[in-house]
C-alpha cells in the first residue's frame, strides 16, 4: 500500500505535528506501507537529517518573521504547489492530509480528480482557532466554510480527542471519525538524559498563541522569581504573543532571571523539561476554544516533570485527578498559590508514576498505531 501525507511541518521543523508524524510513519511502515511525505523544504536553522522510513519530497515555501509556514500567503505557496505534486505523483492509495485546512481543500481537489481518498487528520478546529484570536467575522466564516469542504471530502477524519470529534461532526454531521488521541514520544521525552548547561526551575516550552494566554504564565513567574531570589525561569517557544511575552520579561524586575528563548529542536526541549522543577502550561477560556489540550503538557509528564497549570476542564480536572501537578481557573493569583505550594512539597509528586501515566494513556505509538489502522483500513475501504 503507498500512502502519501500532505503537511507543511515536518521532521527536522520543531513541533506537535513534526512529532505525530514521525510517530505516523513509523507506524505505517510496521503496518507494511510505503510513506511518501510532501512537505518544505525547512528553515535553514531547522535544517537537519530526518532518519525514518519515508520518502520525503520537498518544497520551498514562504515563511513569516520568525521562520514559521503561518498566515494566508505562506499557506498559499505550500497549498498550491501541492496540488499540483498530488496531481502529478505517481500511483497513491491513500493520502493523509494535516491542517490548515486550505490544505485540506487543495487536496480534496486533487484526490477528486484522481479519484483518491484522502484522510484528514484534526488535531485541532481551525476555525474555532480564528475565532479566538478576534478575527474580523467574514475570515472566521471564511475559515469554516473552507474546513467543511476539508472534511466533508474526506474518506475518514481522526480526531486527537472526543471533543475535537464531537466539533468535527458538527461541522461535517456525515464524516466518519476516529478519535485516535493525543500522543507524546516516550522514547524521546524521558526523565532521564541530557540536561542543558543553565537549567530553570520553571519553564514553558512551545508555542503562545492568542487562546494559549501566555500572559498567566509569565505573571505567575515574575511573581514567584520576586519572592524567592533563587527561582529562576525560562520561555523557550514562538507563537504570535511570543514578542509581547519577550518585552514583558525584559522590562520585568527580574529580568535577569528570565530567559525568553526561540524555538529549539525536541531533543533539546526534553533536556529543558526533565531538568526543570515544574512546567507551565495555560489556555485562555471563553474563545471557543476550551476543548483544547496543550500538548506541552504530555511532553512535560513523560519528562517526570509535574505541571501547573491554568484553565478550563477537561485538562484542568485531569492534572488534578491524576495527580499530574496543580491546576486552577485561568487565573495568576489562584496559579501562583498552587505553584508555591508545589515548589515547596514537590517530592510529594512521584516522576515515575507521571511517566507512566503518560505510557499508559497518551504514548504516541499507541495513538500512532490506532491512526495507521484507521489509514490502512479507509484505503482498503475505498478500493
Amino acid at each position: 500500500m503507498r500512502i502519501t501525507i500532505v503537511s507543511r511541518i515536518f521532521a527536522p521543523e520543531p513541533g506537535a505535528a513534526s512529532l505525530r508524524l514521525k510517530s505516523l510513519v513509523e507506524a505505517l511502515a510496521h503496518a507494511g506501507a510505503q510513506v511518501d511525505v510532501m512537505t518544505t523544504a525547512p528553515p535553514a536553522s531547522k535544517s537537519g537529517q530526518t532518519d525514518m522510513p519515508a520518502r520525503v519530497s520537498r518544497w520551498p515555501v514562504l515563511r513569516d518573521s520568525s521562520g514559521y509556514v503561518r498566515g494566508y500567503l505562506q499557506y498559499m505557496s505550500f497549498d498550491i504547489p501541492a496540488f499540483f505534486r498530488v496531481l502529478f505523483h505517481k500511483r497513491i492509495d491513500v493520502i493523509v492530509v494535516e491542517p490548515p485546512p486550505t490544505t485540506g481543500l487543495f487536496v480534496r481537489l486533487g484526490s477528486a480528480l484522481r479519484r483518491i481518498p484522502y484522510v484528514y487528520f484534526a488535531a485541532d478546529i481551525w476555525s474555532d482557532a480564528a475565532g479566538s484570536t478576534g478575527a474580523a467575522s467574514w475570515i472566521v466564516s471564511g475559515v469554516r466554510f473552507i474546513e467543511k469542504l476539508a472534511l466533508s471530502g474526506a474518506t475518514h477524519v481522526i480526531a486527537v480527542s472526543d471533543a475535537v470529534a464531537d466539533r468535527v461532526k458538527t461541522l461535517a454531521p456525515t464524516a466518519h471519525v476516529t478519535v485516535a488521541g493525543h500522543g507524546v514520544d516516550t522514547s524521546l521525552f524521558t526523565p532521564e538524559g541530557a540536561a542543558p548547561a543553565e537549567p530553570a526551575d520553571i519553564v514553558y516550552v512551545g508555542t503562545a498563541s492568542e487562546w494559549h494566554g501566555a500572559s498567566v504564565a509569565l505573571d505567575v513567574v515574575i511573581a514567584l522569581l520576586t519572592e524567592n531570589i533563587e527561582l529562576t525561569a525560562a520561555f523557550i517557544g514562538q507563537g504570535s504573543e511570543w514578542l509581547s511575552l519577550k518585552q514583558r520579561a525584559e522590562k520585568s524586575s527580574v529580568s535577569a532571571r528570565i530567559r525568553v528563548l526561540p524555538t529549539v529542536v525536541p531533543e533539546e526541549a526534553a533536556m529543558w523539561l526533565r531538568s526543570a522543577r515544574v512546567s507551565i502550561a495555560t489556555l485562555k477560556p471563553g474563545l471557543g476554544y476550551d476543548f483544547a489540550v496543550p500538548t506541552k503538557i504530555y511532553s512535560s509528564l513523560a519528562s517526570g516533570t509535574p505541571v501547573a497549570y491554568a484553565g478550563p476542564d477537561p485538562v484542568r480536572s485531569m492534572v488534578v485527578d491524576n495527580q499530574l501537578g496543580v491546576a486552577t481557573d485561568y487565573d495568576a493569583a489562584l496559579l501562583t498559590q498552587q505553584l508555591r505550594a508545589l515548589l515547596e512539597g514537590s517530592g510529594e509528586l512521584s516522576a515515575s508514576s507521571m511517566r507512566a501515566w503518560t505510557q499508559d494513556n497518551v504514548s504516541a505509538t499507541a495513538v500512532a498505531g490506532r491512526a495507521a489502522t484507521a489509514i490502512m483500513q479507509s484505503a482498503r475501504h475505498d478500493a
